[in-house]
């Protein structure tokens, strides 16, 4: 069995290809047994991949007037992965467009299953140039949760359900954000109260 990961990919150098692309070059990495593919993190996060023989690749779906920090790591047949490369800092022109990044017709209720309390979660996602495939819920101001579909993320108006606990008359607040398809955070949602029970 291949346990050894690629060599880290050489520091990258980008540019911005108008205010919604960047181009990206980096280093050929190593592998005893060779590089299949480079994956392309925005802080921290995958948002693009390529072939084991590219070493450049222009990123899209990024919003206009937004800094960006990205890595490169190589991923050999195994799936090793290698060491995130250092990172190159870009900033996209123009300014925001103002396309809200927030999920929009964000609802919250509770229902009671076998004695305990849930709490129903529906939004429409917003409207970005990918798939959104991950959120993070607020509950009361500090917890967080996050919720991540594997496979078919829903596409249109999505619905989440959670467990609360056992005791009525609790009330809670809540709201929700996106991971966006370049691998920020867009806005939070209206936030909703709830009271368990009611």
């Amino acid at each position: 069995a291949d346990h050894s990961a690629p060599t880290r990919p050489g520091p990258p150098t980008g540019r911005p290809v108008g205010s919604r692309e960047v181009q990206l070059a980096w280093g050929a990495a190593r592998d005893d047994r060779g590089v299949v593919s480079y994956d392309i993190e925005q802080g921290g996060v995958r948002i693009h991949s390529v072939g084991g023989a590219q070493t450049s690749t222009v990123v899209t779906g990024l919003r206009p007037g937004t800094r960006y920090v990205f890595t490169v790591r190589a991923r050999d047949a195994a799936d090793n992965l290698s060491p995130a490369s250092a990172a190159v800092r870009l900033t996209t022109p123009g300014t925001d467009d103002g396309r809200a990044t927030a999920p929009t017709g964000f609802t919250a209720a509770t229902h009671r299953s076998d004695g305990a309390y849930y709490l129903d979660l529906a939004w429409d996602p917003p409207d970005t140039d990918g798939v959104i495939t991950e959120y993070s819920i607020r509950l009361d101001g500090t917890s967080t949760t996050s919720l991540e579909w594997g496979g078919d993320p829903p596409r249109g108006r999505a619905r989440y359900s959670f467990y609360l606990g056992r005791t009525a008359g609790e009330e809670h607040r809540v709201r929700l954000r996106a991971r966006l398809p370049d691998g920020t955070w867009g806005g939070w949602s209206a936030q909703r109260t709830v009271t368990t029970g009611r």
